[in-house]
């Protein structure tokens, strides 16, 4: 017999629901939200956010690289 395979809610955007959250290229603490320990964006499917939103997310992110704020890798290995 298969195992029944119970489906898990959805998560919902962030930005969605709270209208007063603002994206910003500059506030690197709550952009580090969405990096992964690597330095990788973290996609859609685990942050939770809408397409809308995530794409707004990607474009602040890469930003705050270019600008030196936030690091293009995880971590420097020595």
């Amino acid at each position: 017999m298969l195992p029944d395979f119970e489906r898990k809610k959805r998560k919902t955007c962030r930005f969605c629901e709270n209208k007063t959250l603002v994206i910003d290229y500059k506030d690197d603490r709550f952009l580090k939200k969405f990096i992964s320990d690597r330095g990788k964006i973290v996609p859609r499917r685990i942050s939770g956010n809408c397409a809308k939103h995530q794409r707004r997310v990607t474009i602040a992110i890469k930003r705050g690289r270019h600008l030196g704020l936030l690091p293009f890798t995880g971590e420097i290995y020595r």
